[in-house]
């Protein structure tokens, strides 16, 4: 067998077309008609012709590569996201590198450097906070970065969210409407703007409606510190009655927690809401009642926000929070005559 590469010459002559035609195949986002695409296609399938992206990179300045930083995937939330994330971003023509980070700098560093490598177009940052050296140095690059579900107080930067003030709001307004007044809340991993701005809404809604927090701890987004947490809360007289946890990966430590360690019945004796409505939420086991983030919505937001920084320098930031709804099923003391 011979291991000379076949052209796209050789491609256009056997299917009949000029060479632009072929590159117009293959170029995601050109314009081919299907007649033409079909010969070609099946003319490269016979020769076993395969396009050279990378000196097409090289040529056009674009490599067609996302970068999509996560640190960590252990809340269901994020492979399902990420998962609606590439399939859109092939869709539009791009190829998705996955890179593991976490929150450590000098990892980050490391991570950003391999990044670049790539020569990517664009960048999206799940639950990754970026330093401002890190964001110059994507800036200097020419490479646009969107944060997603995550934000920065960074007037340059653009980031995607859920209105996570607003549902931690929503939470509260439906603890009081239930007549709860032991209202516990568990807190995820303090350095992240989805935690803050939770419980700042939680905070803001039992303000509005004559109540103050009882009780805090303190679950980092981790199951097992979910657990402590709960743990901790409910060692002592005035257990909360009812208590929002950060994310729905903690409220099912903490109703584990509650149901076989503390022998507490959930909600007859303390009513638990979660925020992200993963699938886990819905099983009977755990019937969770918690704040939706509106994932389809917010892929899609991401994508156009970062395609329009590729395509346009000087494309203005965006800082976008979509609202999502409370979703009441069983964990939680549903409030008379409230409707859904």
């Amino acid at each position: 067998m011979s291991n000379t590469k076949v052209t796209s010459a050789e491609v256009a002559s056997l299917a009949g077309v000029s060479q632009s035609a072929v590159s117009r195949v293959f170029t995601p986002g050109a314009s081919a008609s299907a007649k033409t695409a079909k010969k070609v296609r099946e003319a490269a399938l016979t020769l076993g012709y395969r396009p050279n992206n990378i000196a097409r990179a090289m040529v056009s300045g674009k490599s067609r590569i996302i970068g999509l930083v996560v640190a960590y995937l252990d809340n269901q939330f994020y492979p399902d996201a990420l998962e609606k994330l590439s399939a859109s971003l092939q869709d539009r023509g791009y190829h998705v590198l996955i890179f593991m980070a976490n929150t450590e700098t000098d990892n980050l560093d490391k991570v950003l450097d391999e990044i670049l490598d790539y020569q990517v177009d664009g960048i999206v940052a799940a639950s990754v906070a970026l330093s401002s050296e890190l964001l110059a140095r994507c800036r200097s690059a020419g490479v646009p970065v969107v944060l997603f579900n995550r934000s920065q107080d960074v007037d340059t930067l653009s980031a995607v969210t859920s209105d996570n003030r607003s549902g931690g709001r929503k939470v509260a307004k439906f603890f009081a409407a239930a007549g709860h007044n032991r209202i516990g809340y568990i807190a995820g991993w303090q350095g992240a703007s989805t935690q803050r701005d939770r419980e700042q809404g939680f905070r803001e809604g039992l303000a509005e409606s004559g109540l103050a927090l009882h009780a805090r701890e303190v679950g980092n987004f981790h199951m097992d510190s979910a657990r402590e947490a709960t743990l901790n809360m409910f060692a002592g007289p005035g257990a909360p009655d009812a208590v929002f946890v950060a994310n729905d990966h903690m409220a099912f430590a903490v109703m584990d927690t509650l149901r076989f360690e503390l022998g507490l019945s959930v909600p007859g004796d303390v009513s638990v809401v979660g925020y992200d409505d993963v699938p886990t939420a819905a099983w009977l086991a755990y019937d969770l009642t918690t704040v939706r983030q509106p994932a389809n919505q917010m892929v899609a937001m991401t994508v156009e926000t970062l395609l329009d920084q590729i395509d346009n320098t000087e494309a203005t930031p965006r800082r976008v929070a979509i609202d999502g709804p409370l979703i009441v099923r069983g964990s939680a003391r549903i409030p008379e005559g409230w409707t859904k």
